[in-house]
């Protein structure tokens, strides 16, 4: 099911898909509702989201109990209600001091809710964090921003913005192939048919779940990770197969 209810026309981007004419996008945000948006395993929108000043706003959680991974075991992943199979996703985010959020897709709310934590999603996942005083960071580069969380360490010099500021995050998924774009520059990619991807996904933390690393029509996520985080200018584009 794919819901489409905003529809712009926008021109090229920087994306590997630079050489298609331009084409139909979806904004996938409003800036004044949460229409298209549901928490993950919920029909509505569960606490702690909210929209200011044109943008989804995380709320920070406080103390609250957490999985091993810091994952708030009552947290509540925000999902769209569409699915995306082959896409082009633009947003903007801003992390808290010492914040940790992230953009997750290829979600399969079944999987997610499968097991424990039965609200947070179960998808590839390009990580918002503060580098500098976030402690995951200290766990590899495959957990810095702009990374496939525990999979793939984005490339050195990437151009984060500073706490505070705004930075944009561009996914391009296609046929398996998929691009990390930041602030204009792509700072990595992968392929789910490659050795180099059998690898790395060979140490990750998703080897137990099965059908993970299958491609799929999945839900686009915005993380709960318990820190404050905003999200805004959200646009995705279908892409051919």
């Amino acid at each position: 099911m794919r819901i489409a209810p905003f529809t712009v026309l926008l021109g090229l981007t920087l994306s590997a898909c630079h050489h298609q004419s331009s084409q139909a996008w979806t904004s996938l945000f409003d800036g004044n509702s949460f229409a298209g948006w549901r928490g993950v395993g919920f029909d509505s929108v569960p606490p702690g989201w909210t929209i200011e000043d044109g943008t989804i706003h995380k709320l920070a959680s406080g103390a609250v109990a957490t999985a091993p991974d810091g994952q708030p075991l009552a947290g509540a992943d925000l999902m769209t209600a569409g699915t995306y199979r082959n896409f082009e996703l633009v947003l903007e985010w801003k992390i808290s001091p010492a914040g940790n959020s992230g953009i997750k897709y290829n979600v399969s709310e079944a999987m997610s809710t499968a097991s424990p934590p039965y609200h947070a999603a179960l998808g590839f996942e390009y990580q918002v964090l503060d580098d500098e005083r976030h402690p995951d960071a200290k766990n590899g580069p495959n957990r810095t921003a702009g990374a496939l969380y525990d999979i793939f360490p984005p490339a050195a010099g990437k151009p984060l913005h500073p706490v505070g500021s705004f930075n944009e995050a561009r996914i391009v998924f296609r046929n398996g192939h998929g691009e990390h774009w930041m602030n204009g520059v792509k700072i990595l990619e992968f392929d789910l048919h490659s050795a180099a991807f059998d690898s790395a996904y060979a140490h990750s933390k998703y080897v137990p779940i099965q059908g993970f690393a299958q491609q799929r029509d999945g839900h686009i996520v915005l993380q709960d990770h318990g820190d404050e985080v905003w999200f805004r200018n959200i646009k995705i584009r279908e892409l051919t197969p």
